[in-house]
């Protein structure tokens, strides 16, 4: 009888926590949507992971910078074991995110404790160059970023920016050095994104880079 009694005193402690850890799992996710960084801190001291991954299979730390959910990532960043280079389902990491949207605040946080700026396949640069991000670009480049880096299929950041008709990108990109005689896998240049999208304004700034001087 005391036997059956201690085991299911301790089968009723062991559902107490997971219902605990499933609980603190939905509150972590929620107060990460709603950037809600003093919820997520008190969760990391109860002892979450936080490199859980959520129902998208993602960490915090990545679904907070493809959010902009800044003061999370911060509070994030500072857990020990964060996950700087957690990756979906197509290479993406939440450097490349921060590129995208043009979060310095977080790209500094990011590469000030070594993410990969030159990752293998697509790159942080070629997803500012992609939105114009101006001031992400000089960062990128200041922390020595592959300004011809190559995407799977040769795609490069000036081609990224070109073909998107983001013209001061274009100009800032050949500015810093980018070489536009470079070929992707499909044998086009730069100025063959900017033509092939209609972007008349890239495709002008990049001639004028290459006409010999008068």
């Amino acid at each position: 009888m005391i036997g059956r009694i201690k085991k299911a005193v301790c089968l009723c402690a062991l559902a107490g926590v997971f219902l605990v850890h499933a609980g603190s799992y939905e509150d972590f996710f929620k107060a990460i949507k709603n950037d809600d960084a003093p919820t997520v801190a008190a969760l990391l001291t109860r002892g979450i992971d936080p490199n859980t991954l959520g129902p998208e299979g993602l960490t915090g730390l990545f679904m907070a910078a493809r959010s902009g959910a800044g003061k999370v990532a911060a509070v994030l960043l500072e857990a020990p074991g964060i996950d700087l280079e957690s990756r979906n389902t197509v290479d993406e990491s939440p450097l490349m995110l921060a590129a995208l949207r043009g979060d310095v605040p977080l790209a500094q946080a990011l590469i000030s404790r070594d993410a990969d700026v030159n990752k293998t396949g697509w790159t942080p640069l070629h997803y500012a160059a992609s939105r114009g991000q101006l001031a992400m670009i000089d960062l990128l480049l200041e922390h020595n970023a592959y300004i011809d880096a190559e995407s799977p299929n040769g795609t490069t950041p000036l081609m990224m920016a070109a073909g998107y008709g983001n013209v001061q990108a274009t100009r800032a990109l050949l500015k810093a050095g980018a070489d536009a005689t470079l070929k992707n896998a499909e044998g086009l240049t730069a100025l063959d994104f900017a033509l092939g999208f209609g972007k008349a304004d890239s495709a002008s700034v990049l001639r004028a880079a290459a006409a010999p001087p008068q």
